[in-house]
């Protein structure tokens, strides 16, 4: 849950305009290379959900993909209304807003980033032929206990925002533009800590999560390769520029886990808690307040007598050059979620990453983890493996014209 990722320097697209008189940062433009919600930084407030596609053919997919498009232009714009939305959309005398922001709406660095899963592909729409190569329903893996109905979809909404009523308006209007098409299977509502004190956030056993990520900064060239689908091979042509979207919905024992000494919690995953530092550092290289990017040095600790082989970090990435291309973009957020029927904290972590190989690099690394010591501190139940569309590339365009062309 620590280094099983590496994620990539920000975007560097600009942030949309906000509209005259709203408050707040812009959001992210849905125009450009690829999604927003992928490279950006990741913001305070999250929500997942996955949807059954209700739509009865292929024109009403497309006229579904074309109203959400629509419809995520105007809220990380702050503009006008979309043509044709308001009292006559079949509510009578109800308006498209519905004020959760107040009058007007307020970008406030919103992304929203559309994926589609396997299911998508079946024989309703007739994209069987071009369904992404690697994309299936999730696999479940040893230790995991997945429930079927916290699993897959044929769609899923990536909502990130600065605040949680931002995420929240933004779900519901999207909610009320595809009404007819769409169908809630299951969600999850996440946050991200702040630095404390400075570095990467942490989770909630802790310890930074996504340390690794720093590998990635000022390396376009490692974004490339690893985090954006080409065509090719036994990929469809209209691929370019999308993601393989993983998301983990992960229970953390935290009770169970504050039962344990701070040596074991550090043994189990390879750092030390307070600064992020591998337990097993390159001489030279510890710098006051970079700590937690120092390189490991596990060639200097061949039989594990300081970080563990069956550590988290170190199973994930040896970092002796056989996992360069198993890395991957991660972006996932903290969730708690009440209590569960037997009595103890219901917390744990929305995991998220983006790859160009599936196989290659999410469900390789995942398979390297299985029977680690952490899986007795950790229950993934739900997620699914969905692929993020290529982003529309100008304002007439819009989301999965390329994959229904």
């Amino acid at each position: 849950m620590t280094d099983h990722d590496t994620t990539v320097p920000a975007s560097t697209a600009e942030p949309a305009t906000a509209a005259p008189g709203s408050a707040g940062p812009a959001g992210w433009p849905i125009e450009g290379a690829h999604q927003a919600g992928i490279l950006e930084p990741a913001q305070q407030a999250a929500i997942v959900v996955a949807f059954l596609v209700t739509a009865p053919d292929r024109a009403a997919l497309q006229r579904m993909f074309q109203t959400l498009t629509a419809t995520i232009g105007y809220l990380v714009s702050g503009g006008d209304v979309p043509t044709g939305r308001g009292s006559d959309d079949g509510l009578v005398s109800t308006p498209y807003e519905n004020g959760v922001l107040g009058p007007g709406t307020v970008p406030d660095g919103l992304t929203v980033t559309v994926s589609v899963g396997a299911s998508l592909f079946d024989d309703r729409f007739g994209l069987a032929e071009v369904k992404p190569a690697r994309l299936r329903p999730m696999d479940e893996f040893p230790n995991d206990a997945l429930d079927p109905n916290r699993c897959d979809g044929d769609l899923l909404l990536q909502i990130c925002a600065d605040h949680r009523d931002t995420v929240l308006h933004a779900l519901r209007i999207l909610m009320r533009a595809t009404r007819a098409d769409l169908q809630v299977l299951w969600q999850m509502e996440g946050f991200t800590s702040p630095p404390r004190p400075t570095g990467t956030p942490r989770n909630l056993f802790g310890f930074k999560d996504g340390t690794a990520n720093h590998e990635f900064l000022d390396r376009p060239d490692l974004v490339d390769r690893l985090v954006w689908t080409k065509a090719g091979g036994d990929e469809p042509d209209w691929v370019t520029g999308g993601s393989y979207h993983v998301v983990r919905l992960i229970r953390m024992f935290v009770e169970f886990w504050d039962r344990i000494s701070i040596n074991e919690q550090q043994r189990i995953f390879g750092r030390d808690r307070d600064t992020g530092a591998p337990l097993s550092g390159r001489p030279g290289e510890r710098v006051p307040g970079q700590e937690e990017h120092q390189l490991p040095s596990y060639y200097r600790d061949a039989h594990g007598n300081t970080v563990p082989l069956t550590a988290h970090t170190r199973l994930a990435n040896p970092h002796d050059g056989t996992a360069d291309d198993r890395r991957m973009l991660r972006r996932g957020f903290n969730y708690s979620a009440g209590i569960e029927p037997n009595g103890q904290l219901d917390q744990g972590m929305i995991f998220i990453c983006f790859n160009a190989d599936l196989d290659r690099q999410f469900t390789a690394v995942q398979t390297l983890l299985i029977d680690e010591p952490l899986v007795d501190y950790i229950s993934p139940f739900g997620g699914g493996y969905f692929f993020a569309l290529p982003a529309p590339n100008n304002p007439t365009d819009w989301l999965g014209r390329t994959m229904l062309a």
